[in-house]
């Protein structure tokens, strides 16, 4: 089942204040997914995000801010008029059945644009019927960084920006000594690439490494090696609800060094699932947390909670979908048309949003948004507070050469193109 929503009148003339706005969500009536029938009078958006699987805790929310941003885009009268239409099947965290919806998606139900995949791994298996059928499509997940495809926009802070922030204060505050633990696919490999690049830039050293599998839920052994090393801080890149075991049987270890991360807490919210004082000195680097405090950021919060009161916590992820499908709407009312080149071209020119996080832009060179990086601290009663913000752009792409207007690819690069490794 998909979810329909009823056409509004008295549509806002712009989209660049919608937070200050605070559109309230309306309730949603169900809707098939079978089968589009609305002609040219619907908006098209497809949206696969978890809502069962081992991403779960990751996707759901998702797919709950994305419904909300539908919800409030159509109260005030549409894109260009008209009623946006979500098909919104659940994936399950299964990589064939996202090549199977997005299949289904793109040839017979004909979205417009196409937000899809919590996992780096999910949007790498998608990514060639993307790149065949010239879908747009965001991908909203921080992610490892590299991607430089002429109908994707992975608008999620990367690794470069979000280990950027956290790296750097840990070696100064901690000492030079650093290890690391990944999750073992592209994205945990990737991140320790970046953790590596990064000790290296700020005079420090990654004294030992691990990729863990994501079926591994017993750390015991990880555990006394990172004992035995005695590093000065420990850089964690774990992924999904099997790994999450780690920090408290850390705790139960007695390991008490230091840890940053660049997944903790922001997406799978761990500082409040998990008892005391297993988050114990953790550093996350995050562009969004619901506890981040600002103005903009608590309204959006309140309107969150009244449209899901039964939510367990609004992830850094959501966020990137709430603004995103937002960002979406008002490229293509700049368009005058939902035709997907078009859309492109108007994001290329680039976009400001007024985001929860904060004001930021996208890069229409690299399809990247500029974000504010935060680092993210709790303490041993996972207590949450927040350094010096910082406003960090896409870096990387951009040193690599990575201009999509210009020169249209579907390459990922990688850090060791650029860097020594």
């Amino acid at each position: 089942m998909g979810t329909e929503f009823p056409s509004r009148s008295g549509r806002s003339s712009t989209r660049r204040g919608f937070l200050a706005a605070g559109a309230a969500g309306l309730a949603a009536t169900a809707g098939c997914t079978g089968s589009a029938d609305g002609g040219d009078d619907v908006v098209r958006i497809g949206v696969l995000e978890d809502r069962s699987g081992d991403f779960a805790l990751n996707g759901t929310s998702k797919w709950q801010t994305s419904v909300l941003a539908v919800e409030e885009i159509n109260e005030s009268g549409g894109i260009l008029g008209k009623e946006i239409e979500l098909f919104d099947p659940d994936p399950q965290s299964d990589n064939q059945r996202y090549q199977e919806l997005t299949r289904r998606l793109i040839q017979r139900e004909n979205v417009d644009a196409l937000w899809a995949g919590y996992s780096s791994a999910a949007r790498e298996t998608i990514r060639p019927l993307i790149n065949q059928h010239d879908q747009l499509y965001f991908y909203t997940t921080q992610y490892e960084g590299g991607v430089c495809d002429s109908t994707i926009f992975p608008v999620g802070a990367t690794a470069r920006q979000q280990l950027g922030a956290v790296v750097p204060y840990l070696i100064e505050e901690y000492g030079p000594r650093i290890y690391t633990i990944a999750a073992d696919y592209n994205f945990g490999q990737i991140s320790g690439d970046w953790v590596r690049i990064l000790a290296e830039e700020n005079g420090a050293e990654v004294i030992g490494e691990e990729f863990i599998p994501l079926d591994v839920s017993q750390f015991g052994a990880t555990i006394n090696r990172i004992q035995q090393a005695d590093p000065d801080f420990v850089m964690s890149m774990l992924v999904g609800q099997n790994h999450t075991s780690f920090y408290d049987q850390r705790a139960s270890a007695g390991l008490d060094v230091p840890i940053g991360s660049s997944t903790t807490m922001a997406q799978g919210y761990e500082h409040r699932r998990l008892g005391p004082p297993a988050l114990s000195d953790m550093y996350v680097g995050v562009n969004y947390m619901e506890e981040i405090g600002t103005p903009e950021s608590d309204e959006f919060v309140s309107r969150f909670y009244d449209r899901w009161p039964d939510a367990p916590y609004l992830n850094q992820e959501a966020q990137n979908n709430y603004f995103s499908i937002h960002m979406y709407a008002e490229a293509a009312e700049r368009a005058g048309t939902t035709d997907q080149e078009a859309v492109i071209e108007e994001l290329e020119k680039g976009v400001t949003i007024d985001a929860p996080e904060g004001t930021i832009e996208l890069d229409g060179d690299t399809h990247h948004m500029n974000h504010h990086m935060r680092i993210g601290h709790a303490d041993a009663n996972h207590e949450l507070t927040f350094g010096e913000e910082q406003y960090i752009g896409a870096g990387f792409l951009e040193e690599v050469g990575c201009s999509l207007p210009d020169e249209p690819e579907t390459t990922q690069y990688l850090p060791e193109e650029e860097y020594d490794l």
